[in-house]
């Protein structure tokens, strides 16, 4: 009986080909691989109706050696540790991919917002703070929203930190509210990031932003900003989804409108500027690039010979599998790997950090300008790499980071 690879195989199997294209040991690979701390917390909550639950939430720092751990929280039903695992270790590769000061972590509550009132979330979130507070910190984990939560979440989660450490400390997680020390463009950050990646990926393959059609899949917090960045370059965004299903208008979707008729009704079907389409068939449209923008696992061993993109873009976490990695690359497509795709959340996140120790803020202009050349630099860098060692550009990615993290473990050196 063969059993489907989890999130976090997928995640070991990239690292393993990092460690056949560097050449480092078996014993540095097990370094590698091992997460330096995972934490499991009871989450007591008491409902609104006065009845009391415990939700099971986690905290895995995947690695240090550069840094203190960096990485969101996610409420999601979905949530376990083999998928918090994959992604604090994703979180690892990113950051040192962009250079930055930090270690990868991940977290996360194993509950449906949607099923709690914002009373309720605002006391799960304290409460999980409380239990991770010996492990977290400015220097030590810095946590920031992802999947289910938010700037408020941020805010509640700072609150009660620096209620426990006796006073305001901004710097313990990014993404925050700006009035609480928020970095301007942060909100956009992750968006604006793979709207950057995808202008790069078709001006290498020789497309122009104006004769671009795209599909983006998801309209939440990466989607939404992605296809209207893109509209508004002149990139001609056929398709749209969302959980509740898929619109499509070959003569380009207007996203502003979109936006607006989500606003009012918060679902993308029966926009009057689109006609209704199945949603499973977005990613096999023939289209210039497609973004899978919405959850991980979409691109499949079932349907990724049928993709007819000449680019995927991954603004999603972990949204291409690895037997659908392989698939894509045998037939020409180019992926641009989540963790370079979607850096622009954790790019910003630490110019928040930095502007929160400094309490020194940057204008809007320099924190994208910024964003841009970073990201637009690492591109260039991933594809010499991808070129010199004739390897994709996900192999290029993952093994240029972790050249990074193992060299700066090797520098430390092992505690005895």
């Amino acid at each position: 009986m063969t059993t489907t690879p989890t999130p976090y195989d997928d995640a070991k199997a990239q690292l393993k080909r990092a460690q056949e294209i560097l050449g480092f040991s078996d014993d540095d690979y097990e370094l590698l691989a091992t997460p330096r701390r995972e934490i499991t917390v009871a989450v007591p909550v008491k409902r609104d109706d006065g009845t009391k639950t415990v939700l099971r939430g986690y905290r895995i720092q995947h690695n240090w050696s550069r840094g203190p751990g960096k990485g969101g929280v996610r409420y999601s039903e979905r949530v376990d540790m083999e998928e918090v695992r994959a992604l604090a270790m994703l979180m690892t590769w990113k950051a040192a991919l962009l250079n930055l000061p930090y270690g990868g972590a991940k977290g996360g509550i194993a509950f449906n917002p949607a099923e709690y009132s914002k009373a309720e979330i605002e006391r799960i979130t304290r409460r999980y703070v409380h239990e991770l507070f010996p492990v977290i910190g400015p220097d030590i984990d810095i946590p920031a929203p992802d999947m289910g939560t938010d700037a408020q979440t941020m805010a509640w989660f700072m609150d009660t930190y620096s209620q426990a450490v006796g006073y305001t400390q901004p710097g313990i997680v990014t993404g925050k509210p700006v009035s609480l020390g928020g970095s301007l463009g942060r909100a956009e950050a992750t968006s604006l990031g793979v709207y950057f990646t995808t202008r790069a990926a078709l001006g290498h393959l020789g497309i122009e932003e104006n004769d671009a059609t795209v599909a983006v899949q998801g309209f939440g917090k990466v989607g939404r900003g992605a296809a209207r960045f893109m509209d508004k370059a002149g990139m001609k965004v056929v398709a749209i989804s969302d959980v509740f299903g898929a619109i499509y208008n070959a003569d380009g979707i207007d996203t502003d409108a979109l936006g607006e008729h989500v606003d009012e009704t918060g679902k993308v079907v029966d926009f009057a500027g689109a006609e209704a389409m199945d949603p499973e068939e977005l990613l096999l449209l023939d289209v210039d690039a497609v973004v899978p923008a919405a959850i991980e696992a979409v691109i499949t061993k079932d349907n990724a010979a049928d993709v007819k993109a000449r680019v995927v873009v991954e603004g999603a976490n972990g949204p291409t599998t690895g037997s659908g990695d392989a698939i894509l690359n045998e037939r020409g497509v180019m992926v641009v790997p989540d963790i370079l795709a979607n850096s622009g959340g954790v790019l910003v996140s630490y110019y928040e950090w930095v502007q929160s120790r400094d309490n020194f803020f940057w204008d809007l202009e320099r924190v994208q300008k910024s964003q841009e050349a970073a990201m637009l630099a690492v591109w260039d860098e991933v594809v010499e790499f991808s070129k010199e060692h004739s390897v994709n550009l996900r192999e290029a990615a993952v093994s240029m980071a972790v050249e990074r993290v193992l060299d700066a473990h090797k520098m430390r050196g092992l505690f005895p």
